[in-house]
């Protein structure tokens, strides 16, 4: 793993950085202002709950507390931290996810852990098990350094034990901060404890009374007859918030970010917390990724987009870049913000090297790759993906990436996959999401009054250049053109669009002097004449 975040040139930039992560940051340094006691490591909290397949919204939570790992780290130097990322896979299962197979299958187990229901692709030996993969081979593929610890397991191998049999200890006071804030209904069948039935195996929402809470054990109604019942080794779990309040005075968490959705969960958590003996941690409260119709992206109703979506059209880095912007602003995620997030992350990154010290920790490509454990790549891409974009689209969804990488041969030079990996990645990108979002939409539309004089003129202006003149050179000429008043154009952005609608097939499009040289001027001649006949 590099140690850029602890370059000595940004150690003091650090302390002023205004960048969400370092501010933050700092709400751990004031915490410990000499450091945690004993030299112990700071411990950062993710949660995660495993009973729909794993989104961009958990991807996103591990990121950016990543984000502000290191830069506690930087700010004092590299004290000691921690990252655990905890599956509450312990959790009963409440409904079926719409985005999984075997459905009715899985509604015979509505109760049961999600560790102990079968998994439905057929691949794991539990439901959670499956989901905790994918979630962890996205993280190890994405180089973050955690801890993965297993709700379940710490419940079954007695972790928690001690912790339980405080909670029991604190049964009442726990219940004098819930109960208030519970609708009558719930309020009568409340009990922080919920005891996993020996009859069923499910988890259940009943009364409970303590009847030890040294000895662990506690009564209750399972199938119409009162039991005693040890809530150890895992015979129980606890009530989420009373859960998530126990997980931080257990574990010793000192910071865990969540969304703005669970601000009074968080409230309510952080009091049973001290009425437990510990201390909330230090967080952020962020808002929540939206789909294209504004709604919140759920796990069970698998409205937002998949963690292999988005790497099936944009980079790696793309995503990190557009979680790490402005989290306390509610953002579409859908596939439409994709081609945009890889090149503003590419602005960014060629921007980078040049930037001073504290301009380079504003900077979202710094903590996009110190997240990853890398440095910033210092390679600059030969065209923009909007610009790759286009010339998949005007080459056609039959067209092979071989073809592509020929006519990327004419503009760039040395072209090929292994002198240019990231743009081969790149091109991979572009012919699916041209495929699946952009070629489906196509349709190039006849010129219109001024507009067939104009596109000729750009012919025969294209037809007296070289075939290598410069992108800059072509773009003075669509300038003049465009300036023409004898073509009837009122702004330069409707000949551009013109240009797009006729040539290309789309409203938009890239700065048409790249793509004239990048596409060809024969090939471009060719496109005119197609939208002249």
């Amino acid at each position: 793993m590099t140690d850029l975040h602890l370059h000595p040139s940004l150690r003091e930039p650090a302390q002023t950085s205004k960048a969400w992560p370092f501010e933050e940051a700092r709400k751990l340094v004031k915490r410990y202002p000499d450091g945690k006691p004993g030299g112990e490591a700071v411990i950062f909290e993710t949660g995660y709950g495993p009973s729909g397949l794993p989104h961009i919204g958990t991807f996103n939570e591990v990121l950016r507390t990543t984000m502000v790992r290191r830069a506690y780290e930087a700010l004092t130097g590299g004290a000691p931290t921690r990252l655990i990322a905890f599956s509450d896979d312990m959790d009963g299962l409440r409904k079926v996810p719409d985005n999984v197979p075997n459905g009715d299958m899985l509604r015979e187990y509505l109760g049961k852990p999600l560790t102990a229901i079968p998994d439905p692709f057929g691949k794991f030996e539990s439901f959670a098990h499956h989901n905790n993969a994918m979630l962890r081979e996205f993280l190890d593929r994405f180089g973050f350094e955690y801890e993965f610890v297993s709700s379940t397991e710490q419940y079954r191998a007695g972790a928690f034990d001690d912790a339980l049999k405080n909670v029991l200890r604190h049964n009442q006071d726990i219940l004098d901060i819930m109960l208030p804030t519970l609708r009558a209904e719930r309020a009568a069948t409340y009990s922080p404890i919920l005891p996993v039935s020996p009859k069923s195996g499910i988890v259940l929402q009943v009364p409970v009374t303590v009847v030890d809470a040294d000895a662990g054990l506690v009564s209750f109604e399972d199938e119409g007859e009162t039991i005693t019942h040890s809530v150890l080794g895992g015979g129980a779990k606890l009530q989420w918030k009373v859960d998530w309040a126990m997980r931080w005075v257990a574990l010793g968490v000192d910071y865990e970010m969540y969304g703005k959705d669970l601000t009074d969960s968080g409230v309510q958590s952080g009091k049973i917390a001290r009425a437990l003996g510990g201390r909330k941690p230090e967080g952020l409260i962020y808002e929540m990724f939206l789909d294209e119709k504004g709604e919140k992206i759920s796990k069970s109703k698998g409205n937002g987009l998949s963690i292999e979506e988005w790497l099936s059209y944009g980079s790696e880095e793309s995503l990190a870049f557009f979680a790490f912007r402005e989290p306390k602003a509610a953002k579409q995620l859908h596939i439409g913000v994709v081609p945009k997030a890889v090149d503003e992350y590419l602005q960014m990154r060629g921007n980078y090297p040049a930037q001073e010290p504290d301009k380079k920790l504003g900077n979202p490509v710094h903590h996009v790759h110190v997240a990853r454990g890398q440095d910033v790549p210092a390679a600059e891409l030969p065209v923009t993906f909007g610009l790759l974009l286009n010339l998949v689209g005007v080459m056609g969804a039959d067209a092979s990436k071989e073809q592509i990488w020929r006519y990327l041969g004419q503009y760039v030079a040395g072209a090929n996959a292994e002198a240019h990996p990231e743009l081969d990645r790149l091109i991979d990108n572009a012919m699916a999401y041209n495929r699946d979002y952009v070629a489906p939409t196509l349709k190039r539309r006849k010129p219109q009054d001024g507009e067939g004089a104009a596109l000729k003129e750009l012919d025969d202006k294209l037809a007296a250049l070289p075939a290598e003149a410069s992108a800059d050179d072509i773009q003075n000429i669509v300038y003049e053109i465009g300036k023409n008043e004898a073509y009837g154009f009122e702004n330069l952005r409707d000949w551009f669009k013109a240009l797009y609608e006729t040539l290309l097939g789309s409203s938009a499009g890239p700065r048409m002097g790249s793509f004239i040289a990048l596409f060809g001027i024969d090939n471009t001649r060719r496109l005119i004449a197609e939208a002249l006949a």
